[in-house]
């Protein structure tokens, strides 16, 4: 036997497959948030809400008919001038705009165009109370990455029955084939120095809007 036949060997043995296949994983962790955390879907929003907050984003309540005041108060709060949208984005969501001007994005839009535009809108897969996050996976009203991950403000849009409970529930519902964006506030990172910088890979400003239907 080789010495390459031995190391097979024992690592086969150490995997279990000498004795008939792999070991058994325990997976015993939670998939449902415990009862003292969340006993209902207001529960679950509500500790979303709070979540998402820990991570220095804004995020408020609105009603399903008061969604495009929201989005363009939101708007006009940061002073936007020109914004990008994913290009099926409901046209509903901009209906209230004045004074700002939404560009749908194309394959053709350049990182240029990214990086000049006031912000960007857009929907979610799904969220999790637990995380306070968020996931994108490209799908309708999402986009492509770059629209998330170049523009310095993103105003998300969340629907109260996109948030689940717990990071297992939240896969149970995605497709894992799919380019899959998580975001838990805005992105920083912390120099040799100790010194934190957010945005750097990502929006500085990250606002949610919690569309109670």
């Amino acid at each position: 036997m080789s010495s390459r036949d031995r190391v097979l060997r024992r690592v086969r043995d150490a995997l279990g497959e000498a004795r008939g296949g792999a070991p058994d994983v325990p997976r015993g962790y939670r998939r449902r948030l415990p009862p003292d955390e969340a006993e209902g879907r207001a529960d679950v929003v509500a500790l979303f809400t709070e979540r998402v907050a820990d991570h220095r984003a804004t995020v408020r309540h609105v009603g399903a008919d008061e969604l495009a005041t929201s989005v363009a108060a939101a708007l006009w709060g940061r002073e936007a001038k020109q914004i990008i949208v994913p290009s099926d984005l409901p046209f509903g969501w901009l209906a209230e705009l004045d004074g700002v001007r939404a560009l749908a994005d194309t394959p053709g839009t350049d990182l240029e165009l990214l990086r000049e535009v006031d912000g960007v809108v857009t929907g979610c897969a799904v969220a999790i109370a637990r995380t306070g996050t968020v996931v994108l996976d490209c799908g309708r009203a999402q986009g492509r990455r770059a629209l998330t991950l170049v523009p310095g403000y993103h105003l998300c849009v969340v629907h109260a029955d996109q948030i689940v409970g717990t990071v297992p529930e939240a896969l149970a519902r995605l497709d894992p084939s799919r380019p899959l964006t998580w975001i838990s506030g805005p992105p920083a990172t912390t120099a040799i120095e100790m010194v934190r910088v957010r945005g750097v890979h990502g929006p500085r400003a990250l606002e949610v809007l919690v569309v109670e239907d």
